[in-house]
């Protein structure tokens, strides 16, 4: 499993790990039923504290993507959330689109980001 936390970047690392998990399972690296590395592997892998681990797991079940069977570990369960809601993700998507545009960016720079973004989510066709 393929993802990284950065010290600079402004999200906590538990959110880092879970943003990291979902992409895996948005791009389909990361199928329903598969057993994701124990909270302890995770962490030394990562280098990071064992709660900061469990704290990403706990949040990936709420939102229905991953089941943690204790004793057995976690598996993915979903390559959707159960939490979806419409209005908060476009609010968040305006929140980034403005970022952008303020940091200066032009309208086709932006539609190039979006587009390459997406393209790398819906690798394999999925999506």
């Amino acid at each position: 499993m393929w993802i990284t936390v950065d010290a600079k970047d402004p999200r906590p690392m538990y959110q880092q790990v879970a943003d990291g998990i979902k992409g895996l399972i948005a791009r389909g690296e990361l199928a329903e039923g598969t057993t994701l590395p124990s909270v302890r592997q995770l962490a030394a892998d990562l280098g990071v504290n064992l709660n900061t681990i469990a704290v990403a797991y706990r949040g990936l079940q709420d939102e229905g993507l991953i089941a943690i069977r204790h004793g057995s570990g976690a598996v993915v369960a979903a390559r959707r959330t159960t939490s979806v809601d419409e209005k908060d993700l476009r609010r968040k998507l305006g929140a980034v689109l403005t970022q952008m545009v303020l940091a200066g960016m032009r309208r086709v720079e932006i539609m190039n980001a979006v587009a390459d973004e997406l393209r790398g989510l819906q690798k394999g066709g999925r999506g």
